[in-house]
């Protein structure tokens, strides 16, 4: 055992400190990367969870947020042509005004609602892999509307209420879990029912266009090639992409928005700076309550050099006891976050990331605590 992680094992009550401030700082930003990943794809998990394996948008559609998904209605049988293609099927939503029915002494509840469309067929290309039975069974019913736990106090809802949409009267018949939306409450219903719901007419918009088209492959391995065959056949009409770039660029258009982008750059700036302010002090404290044992390896013969290597020792050290609470507390608000009903989606990748930012503010920390050592001189222990 070296002598940086044996001084750091036993004077841990004066490390701990920045173990602790390493770990808050690479949990805050964790967390809130992870609220706003599992916000994102909670907001999108109709589609995600359908059993898609391709889908099919405009060329020019970038992803769905802020684009127009429309296709001409003719691409639907165009990508039937395809020898592996077994389902196809638009993608229903529209938009418009929810106003509940509240009960006694209750207030009115108007808002703006987005409502998805889903086949209540068994095992429709678009009907989410967690539905159950009974919520599909549920939605068959003219005017049934699928309503997450989350939004039922927003709404002013609940199982078996009644409501309208533009005008048209609905009925909660099912409460689903993780389908929260990242602006207006999100509601689900059959594809029959959306487009009685619709403004434009019975045909769901008014117009000869569809909605982006969700495929289902023979064999979802081959999505990757089935994706390119489609590409090359499609003469510019439209733009094929597997679920998982489907997926993803979704996510990554909501997280390039300029309010996303700033708070999660914000946090990560704050949490640096709070990481790298106390890490380096609590070192500094520490090292300095220990200059007398420093002063005594210097009086041994010890270079300079090797007592700024332990230092930087023990900083590295710190950083991977650091990295260990802080996935312990991570794990802990992920648990309390699944509770309390929020998406919370940790990846490897930005994890990975966070270890490595973490390292190096304890590196850097154990740096800025170097000049403590300057103190370390043989003479002083003859005081």
């Amino acid at each position: 055992m070296s002598l940086a992680l044996a001084t750091l094992i036993y004077e841990w009550r004066r490390y701990m400190a920045a173990i602790v401030a390493l770990a808050f700082s690479g949990m805050m930003v964790l967390v809130m990367l992870g609220l706003f990943t599992g916000i994102i794809h909670a907001d999108f998990a109709t589609t995600e969870r359908s059993r898609a394996d391709i889908f099919v948008l405009p060329v020019k559609a970038a992803s769905m947020v802020n684009s127009n998904p429309s296709l001409p209605a003719r691409v639907q049988p165009q990508i039937y042509l395809n020898p592996h293609v077994t389902e196809v099927r638009s993608l229903e939503e529209i938009f418009g005004q929810w106003v509940n029915t509240p009960g006694p002494g209750a207030k009115q509840v108007q808002k703006f609602v987005n409502v998805w469309g889903v086949d209540t067929v068994p095992n429709a290309v678009t009907l989410p892999v967690d539905y159950t039975e009974e919520q599909r069974i549920a939605l068959m019913e003219p005017g049934a509307i699928a309503v997450d736990a989350s939004n039922l106090v927003a709404l002013g809802a609940k199982l078996n209420g009644k409501a309208s949409i533009n005008g048209h009267t609905v009925f909660v018949r099912a409460i689903l879990h993780g389908y929260q939306s990242l602006e207006q409450p999100s509601l689900t219903a059959s594809r029959d029912t959306v487009r009685r719901l619709s403004r434009a007419g019975a045909d769901g918009t008014g117009t000869d266009d569809t909605g982006p088209l969700m495929v289902r492959i023979d064999n979802p391995l081959l999505a990757d090639v089935v994706v390119a065959q489609l590409n090359a056949a499609s003469h510019g009409a439209y733009r094929a992409w597997t679920a998982k770039q489907f997926n993803q660029a979704n996510e990554n258009a909501v997280m390039s928005q300029q309010i996303v982008g700033v708070m999660l750059v914000f946090l990560t700036v704050m949490a640096i700076l709070i990481g790298v302010g106390i890490t380096s002090q609590t070192l500094r404290g520490a090292i300095l309550s220990n200059i007398r044992e420093f002063a005594s390896l210097r009086a041994l013969g010890i270079s300079m050099f090797s007592l700024r290597w332990i230092v930087v020792e023990m900083s590295i050290w710190a950083g991977v006891a650091g990295i260990g609470m802080a996935g312990f507390i991570t794990w802990l608000a992920t648990v309390a976050a699944g509770g309390a009903g929020l998406p919370l989606v940790i990846r490897p990748q930005p994890a990975l990331m966070i270890c490595v930012m973490l390292m190096v503010i304890a590196v850097v920390s154990g740096a800025l605590a170097m000049g403590v050592l300057k103190h370390s001189q043989p003479a002083d222990l003859l005081r």
